[in-house]
C-alpha cells in the first residue's frame, strides 16, 4: 500500500492508494479514533459493486452503518439531492460525530462533501473514490461543491477529508469512456507540473487504458504526489493552486452548456487543447509540443475539438466563461504553459481570443 500525506497543519490527512483495500478501511477509521455511527453515500451504480464490501469491514470493526443510495449522474449535484440527504441524515439521527462516507466518482464525492460540510456545520467526512477521476483529483484537496443552474461547481465549501482510500481494484469496472474522462485530469496534472510524468504517459497510456493495474497504481500515486505540496501550500485557492484549474475555464463551460452531456474529462482536454493553442499563438509554446498534447489527449481516447452540437454557441459560451471562479475585477485569469510541467496565470487572455481558438471553422 502506498501512503501520501496531504500537509494542512490540524487539517493534514493520508491518501492510502493500492489494491484489496476496501474491507480495511472500518479498522483504519477505527484506529483513528472514530467510533459509533457512520453513512455511506453512493450511487445506484457503485452500490451493488463495493457497498458491501466497505460495510462488512465498519460492521466488523463495531460501526453502525446506514446506506444513502442517489441515482448515478451529474443532475444530483444539486441542493434538491443535498436537502434530500441532509432530511435522510436528520432522520437516522446523525450527529456531529458521525463520519460520512462517499464512495463513488466524482459527483458523490462532490455532493456528499459538501453534504458533510454543512450538515450542523461540519461532521467528519471520508473519501472513497471509485473513479479514476476521483482518485486523481476530486476525492482530496477539499474542494467540495454543487452545480446551480448552469454554473458548473457555483455553491460549494473547501472542507478537508479524514483519509482518502483509493482501491484501484475499483477501476476494473469502470466503462472505458470514465476511464478515459479521468485522464482528463491526469494529463493536466503532467502538463502543467511533471514533463517526465508527461513522457511517461506518452509511453503508458495504452497499458493504461488496456486497464493494466501496475501502471493504474502508478498514476494515481503520481497525481496524489503531484497535487498534494499544491494543496498544501494553495489550500484555498489563493494563488500556486490556481494552476490545477488548467483547462477548466473553457472546459466547465463546455460542460455546462453540453447539458453535462460532455463529461467533465472531455470538457478539460478540450479546455486544455484551447490553452495550448492560446499559449503557441501569444508566443509562449513551440508548435511541437502542441503536438505532443493532442497526440497524448486523443491516445486517451478524449476529444481535442468542440463537438458540433448546437447547444454550444458562441456567445453563449464566451458569456459563461466570463462568470469563471477564477474571474477577477472583470479579468480571466487564465492558466496557460510555457513549456510541458511549467504553468502560468494570464489576465491578458480576452474572450475574443478564446473565441477564435475554440470556434475557427465552425459555426457561430
Amino acid at each position: 500500500m502506498i501512503k501520501v500525506r496531504v500537509e494542512l497543519r490540524e487539517n493534514s490527512y493520508e491518501i492510502r492508494i493500492g489494491q484489496g483495500l476496501l474491507p480495511h478501511v472500518g479498522l483504519w477509521l477505527k484506529k483513528k479514533g472514530f467510533s459509533g455511527k457512520t453513512v455511506i453515500i453512493t450511487d445506484s451504480n457503485v452500490r451493488p459493486l463495493y457497498a458491501a464490501a466497505l460495510e462488512r469491514g465498519l460492521a466488523d470493526a463495531g460501526f453502525k452503518v446506514t446506506v444513502f443510495e442517489i441515482p448515478a449522474g451529474e443532475e444530483q449535484k444539486t441542493l434538491t439531492t443535498a436537502g434530500q440527504l441532509y432530511q435522510l441524515l436528520a432522520e437516522a439521527f446523525a450527529e456531529r460525530t458521525t463520519l460520512i462516507i462517499a464512495l463513488g466518482g466524482g459527483v458523490v464525492g462532490d455532493l456528499a462533501g459538501f453534504v458533510a460540510a454543512t450538515y450542523m456545520r461540519g461532521v467528519p467526512l471520508v473519501q472513497v473514490p471509485t473513479s479514476l477521476l476521483a482518485m486523481v483529483d476530486s476525492s482530496f484537496g477539499g474542494k467540495t461543491a454543487i452545480d446551480y443552474g448552469s454554473l458548473k461547481n457555483m455553491v460549494g465549501a473547501f472542507y478537508q477529508p479524514k483519509l482518502v482510500v483509493a482501491d484501484v481494484d475499483t477501476l476494473k469496472t469502470l466503462p472505458k469512456i470514465e476511464l478515459a474522462n479521468g485522464m482528463g485530469e491526469v494529463i493536466k496534472h503532467a502538463v502543467i507540473r511533471d514533463k517526465g510524468f508527461f513522457n511517461f504517459l506518452r509511453k503508458n497510456m495504452a497499458g493504461a487504458m488496456a486497464y493494466d493495474t501496475k501502471t493504474l497504481k502508478k498514476i494515481v500515486e503520481k497525481n496524489a504526489r503531484i497535487k498534494a505540496p499544491v494543496v498544501a501550500t494553495d489550500e484555498k485557492e489563493s494563488g500556486l493552486r490556481t494552476l490545477l484549474n488548467y483547462g477548466h475555464t473553457v472546459g466547465h463551460a463546455v460542460e455546462a452548456l453540453s447539458d453535462f452531456q460532455i463529461k467533465h474529462g472531455q470538457a478539460v482536454a478540450i479546455g486544455m487543447m484551447a490553452a495550448a493553442k492560446l499559449a503557441q499563438r501569444l508566443g509562449f509554446l513551440a508548435e511541437k509540443k502542441v503536438k505532443q498534447m493532442e497526440e497524448l489527449i486523443l491516445a486517451a481516447g478524449l476529444p481535442v475539438n468542440l463537438p458540433d452540437l448546437d447547444q454550444i454557441e458562441k456567445e453563449t459560451l464566451l458569456e459563461l466563461i466570463k462568470h469563471d471562479k477564477k474571474v477577477r475585477d472583470g479579468k480571466i485569469r487564465f492558466v496557460l504553459i510555457k513549456a510541458i510541467g511549467n504553468a502560468f496565470i494570464s489576465d491578458k487572455i480576452t474572450p475574443e481570443l478564446i473565441g477564435e481558438v475554440l470556434f475557427d471553422g465552425k459555426h457561430t
